[in-house]
């Protein structure tokens, strides 16, 4: 898998030459369109950013259940998704028992002033009194992650040769979630059923997700054409970064939005537990994505869709209560 996902380091696109960005640039089209995800370095999000809200979201996790209960919201929510609530593989219509986390979702919240979109897309985040630090990482960090988005689609933008602003400007209202993932070890989660994942295969929703991600051996696998399913590799200082499937859609089909999965624990490593920073980007809850024809794009068919519409039957097919 590691031939497969790159690592790329994104310094020359920051800081270097023309002819460097360009290559930052191809590098980027390449691994989109042949696998859907890359390994990024030089990011410039410092791993003290990282490590403060994994560290909180641990404290959080560790609480009672009865005190989590207060924070307890179902899929789309702000707060703490319990076991129970989500099984990943209907997304792509796979029954799976439910998935095998428990996570805490924060997102976009700067309302429009449109009581039915505020409703769902920019609800006020809400942060557990109990750990009040979990509020103060969580803030930088999503103002770090909404950054590097916007950068990460500004590159995809020159990677297609188009204006470096052709997906931003769809992104000044963007909504976007982030979703804190506690993988358990078994001892809280029991023997996993059969077909029963940290995270279900799926593919994502939206244009960029970026993952902050620990190694594991209950980890991330990633889907290959010609090998199945395959571990994802794993850099200390890199984000693991892929295509959503609007993006994919934008992008008419040039780019793959691809499956991947979080494996259960495993009986190896029974006492392994996992933290995931998931941070999904999308765009205007009302942009109209159409998709970009040839010679960008392959021929497709796919009709104009508003970006909200699209995402929210994908997030219903998730969820389980």
């Amino acid at each position: 898998m590691s031939a497969s996902v790159p690592i790329i380091d994104l310094e020359p696109w920051f800081y270097g030459e023309a002819g460097e960005r360009a290559e930052v640039a191809a590098a980027v089209d390449a691994a989109l369109r042949n696998v859907g995800f890359l390994l990024v370095t030089g990011h410039g999000v410092p791993r003290e950013s990282r490590a403060a809200v994994r560290a909180a979201a641990r404290r959080f996790f560790a609480l009672p259940a009865e005190v989590k209960d207060a924070y307890a919201v179902t899929v789309a929510g702000r707060g703490w998704l319990p076991p129970g609530v989500e099984a990943n593989g209907y997304a792509e219509g796979t029954e799976t028992p439910p998935d095998l986390k428990e996570s805490y979702s924060v997102g976009a919240e700067e309302p429009t002033g449109d009581p039915e979109v505020d409703g769902f897309w920019f609800q006020p985040n809400v942060y557990p009194l109990e750990v009040p630090e979990l509020r103060t990482s969580v803030v930088a960090y999503l103002a770090q992650m909404r950054a590097l988005a916007d950068d990460l689609l500004r590159l995809c933008a020159t990677a297609l040769g188009l204006a470096d602003d052709f997906f931003t400007r769809h992104t000044g209202h963007s909504t976007h979630t982030m979703n804190i993932n506690w993988y358990p070890p078994m001892d809280v989660t029991g023997t996993p059923d059969d077909n029963q994942f940290r995270i279900g295969p799926h593919t994502d929703f939206g244009t960029v997700t970026i993952l902050d991600r620990e190694p594991g051996k209950g980890g991330l696998q990633v889907w290959t054409e010609t090998d199945g399913w395959e571990d994802a590799p794993f850099h200390p200082d890199a984000f693991t970064i892929n295509t959503g499937d609007l993006l994919a859609r934008w992008s008419g089909d040039r780019w793959k939005s691809n499956r991947h999965r979080v494996l259960p624990p495993q009986a190896d490593a029974p006492d392994e537990d996992l933290v995931s920073l998931v941070y999904f980007y999308e765009a205007d809850h009302d942009t109209v994505v159409e998709a970009l024809q040839p010679p960008i794009g392959k021929t497709t068919d796919y009709p104009p869709v508003v970006a909200s519409e699209f995402l929210r039957t994908r997030i219903d097919a998730i969820t389980m209560s």
